[in-house]
């Protein structure tokens, strides 16, 4: 009797427990739908003749695939979109070099008032891009930087938020580590270079990912800094489907949606040490 009646509780605890799994399985997908809904729009509104632009209907009565390639037409897509790509490739390049020295420094280092420094250094987050922006572009008219691609670059090659995340990462390391390099008779550099900087590519990819998809989504600062259409990059030069097409959204969501689809791709493949880096750079060590 007694084991029937344990079997009979290890059964009924296994369908609630998968019933509730059921549940929250279907919630999540009703999420991720939601989450994904205006990516569908705007996939259907690429796929849209003109005539059907002003019409509710998601679902276009023809998909016309020649939008995609009227878009080269209309705009130097080409040269915006590998002006995006090096501004960002730079940008993330000089983002995770700068901040993961300055979090090394903070992190294993230890020298006079390096806490009261990075609390300092911390605290420029607090400041709203617009204040910086004003004495940004003032050094960049002194350096004659202006209307250039490296005007993108400098001031976006140091952040204090990329050395908040690698500092954090880096903290979660234990410290035996570099009391055994050391014994070894490593340097700080090869302290760096070779132990703390390949366990903390979790966090490394984490703010590559992020570096990347801010900068090359980044509107305000090229809009202020460059003159020549040359120069432009992919959110500048999409402006140009409300001027010489009049409001061309089938277009624009063309274009859009081919500058996503790269994104996407490089997010489902490092998405694993997305995960791991957010969840390693919220411990403190």
């Amino acid at each position: 009797m007694i084991s029937r009646s344990t079997k009979s509780g290890k059964n009924g605890t296994q369908k609630r427990s998968g019933g509730s799994w059921d549940f929250r399985r279907w919630l999540l997908t009703l999420l991720a739908l939601g989450l994904c809904t205006p990516f569908i729009w705007m996939l259907l509104t690429s796929l849209k003749p003109y005539d059907e632009l002003a019409d509710e209907a998601w679902i276009p009565s023809s998909l016309e695939w020649s939008n995609y390639p009227e878009v080269f037409q209309v705009i130097d897509f080409a040269t915006f979109y590998w002006n995006s790509i090096l501004v960002a490739a730079w940008v993330t390049f000089f983002q995770v070099i700068t901040s993961s020295m300055a979090a090394f420094s903070f992190s294993r280092l230890k020298w006079p008032g390096r806490d009261k420094v990075f609390f300092l250094y911390l605290s420029t987050m607090m400041l709203p891009g617009l204040v910086t922006m004003i004495p940004n572009y003032q050094i960049m008219i002194t350096f004659g930087l202006v209307d250039t691609l490296v005007g993108l670059v400098l001031p976006a090659s140091f952040t204090a938020f990329g050395t908040f995340l690698l500092r954090q990462f880096m903290l979660s390391i234990p410290a035996s580590l570099d009391e055994a390099a050391e014994i070894d008779g490593a340097s700080k550099w090869q302290l760096f270079w070779e132990v703390i900087l390949p366990l903390s590519r979790p966090g490394l990819i984490t703010l590559t990912i992020f570096t990347f998809m801010g900068t090359y989504t980044n509107f305000f600062w090229p809009l202020v800094m460059l003159r020549s259409v040359e120069n432009y990059t992919l959110p500048i030069g999409m402006m140009f489907f409300d001027s010489t097409r009049g409001q061309a959204t089938h277009l624009l969501m063309a274009a859009v949606t081919m500058a996503v689809i790269p994104m996407i791709v490089v997010f489902l493949f490092l998405q694993r040490y997305f995960i791991r880096g957010l969840f390693a750079g919220g411990v403190k060590g």
